[in-house]
Parts: structure tokens; C-alpha cells; sequence
């Protein structure tokens, strides 16, 4: 647990906020100082979540792929906190299939969440950020190794890398810089939500672990401290960059 303020007096904004590598990540930008939003699509949850989190977390129920549900995000959370310091984009979905069996349906839910969803988040929230802030995009190991199953999965979060970089640039002139994590296997309810039955999850999981140098699934707060990184003065010479926390499954 981190006993530094490194974000004391900002204020955080993580979409898809109310479980996994969200919510975990927003515990952490807490515990550093930072006021916090989350956004999410399910009520359930993301009333769990304000328990878990509590201390003032604002959450606002929103389905990131749809423009106006992103405009009201920033509207509700303006009205709160005043400007943002810190956006970490995480709404994201995976869905498998090879790619001989994609249907369009698959690949739109995918283009549409992880991708456009992402582009318009950091599109609209332009205007309501401070000059120095950090953008941190979530993005996959996947986006540059070749996964069986994983086709659209994996290109929706390649094209999210690509963002962040000319993000970066665009960015760059109000010192705001734009990173991504690329986590490996990390522990969270997305597996859960693949569309594959409970045995194909496991027969996957066994597979995803054997190839994973460190041989075990990530927890979710090991890619929140990473985003707490990104997201603080630490790493203030620091834009355009993607860090792996994927047990050296992309380098090793």
C-alpha cells in the first residue's frame, strides 16, 4: 500500500470504474489523495463499488459507447469537482471467437466500446481538463502479440495504443501528457463476461498461465499502481509510452 499523497487536491476520472482493474485503480488514486469519479454501466455494481470506495466517490451511470452517456459523465462530474487532472480510460470489453467464426455483431460491440467509447472519452473530456494533466488509456498486451481467438479483441486495443500516442502529440503543447498500461492475465470479472462457457475459462486460463514467464494471473492493483505512476509527478517526463504489466508475457 502506498503511503504517499502523490495526488493530493487532484481529481481522478476512471470509466468502467465499478470492478477489476477499474475499481482497484480508483481505491489507489484515492488512497494517494485524489478526489475520484467513476463511471459504469451496471447500477449494481457501481453502487457496490461507491461501498468499497466510499470518502465522497462520485459514480455516474453511463455507457461509455454512447456519445451523450460520455458528455454527461464530464458534465455531472464538473459540477462536483471542477476540472480533471487525471482520466483513466479502462471501459473496455473482451469477446472471443476465431477469426474465422467473428461475428459482425462481435466485432462492433468490441469497435464500439473499446474503441470509439475510448476516442470520444478522450475527445470530450479536452475541455475539462487542467493543462498538466495525465491521460492514461488501458490498453492489452494483446495489441501487439498475436492471440488465437482474439482478432478484433486485439486490433480494438492496437487502434487504442495508436490514439495515445498522437494524443500525445496533440497534448502535449498544454503539458498534458497521454500513456497506456498493456496489462497481461490480470484476476478480474472479465472473464467471466467472454461469452465462453465456465470450462472453456478455465481450459483457457490453465493455457493463458502456462505461457506467462511469472506463471501466475495478475491481481488488479498491481496495474493500478502502475496507473498511480502514470498518473503522478513521477513520471512527468514520461508521454506516448505503453507499460506491460503482463508477467513478462510480451517480452520474454
Amino acid at each position: 500500500m502506498s503511503s504517499t499523497k502523490r495526488l493530493e487536491g487532484k481529481v481522478a476520472v476512471i470509466t468502467g470504474g465499478n470492478s477489476g482493474i477499474g475499481l482497484a485503480t480508483a481505491k489507489r488514486l484515492q488512497e494517494e489523495g485524489a478526489r475520484v469519479a467513476i463511471s459504469g454501466r451496471n447500477k449494481k455494481t457501481l453502487d457496490e463499488a461507491v461501498k468499497t470506495i466510499s470518502n465522497g466517490v462520485l459514480a455516474v451511470q453511463a455507457d461509455m459507447s454512447r456519445l451523450s452517456e460520455v458528455g454527461k459523465l464530464y458534465s455531472e462530474v464538473s459540477k462536483r469537482f471542477g476540472k480533471i487532472d487525471v482520466l483513466f480510460v479502462n471501459a473496455g470489453i473482451a469477446k472471443f471467437a476465431p477469426l474465422a467464426e467473428t461475428p459482425e455483431s462481435l466485432f462492433d460491440e468490441q469497435f464500439d466500446t473499446n474503441i470509439k467509447g475510448a476516442y470520444f472519452t478522450v475527445q470530450k473530456a479536452i475541455p475539462f481538463l487542467n493543462d498538466g494533466a495525465s491521460i492514461i488509456l488501458n490498453t492489452s498486451v494483446a495489441d501487439r502479440k498475436g492471440t488465437t481467438g482474439a482478432s478484433a479483441y486485439a486490433a480494438t486495443k492496437a487502434a487504442l495504443r495508436s490514439l495515445a500516442r498522437t494524443a500525445a502529440a496533440e497534448l502535449v503543447g498544454r503539458g498534458i501528457r497521454v500513456n497506456s498500461v498493456a496489462p497481461g492475465p490480470i484476476v478480474t470479472p472479465i472473464f467471466g463476461r467472454t461469452g465462453l462457457p465456465k470450462e472453456a475459462v478455465d481450459e483457457f486460463a490453465k493455457d493463458i498461465v502456462a505461457k506467462v514467464p511469472m506463471k501466475r494471473f495478475g491481481q488488479p492493483e498491481e496495474v493500478a499502481g502502475v496507473v498511480a505512476f502514470l498518473a503522478s509527478q513521477d513520471a512527468s517526463y514520461i508521454t506516448g509510452e505503453e507499460i506491460n504489466v503482463d508477467g513478462g508475457l510480451g517480452q520474454i
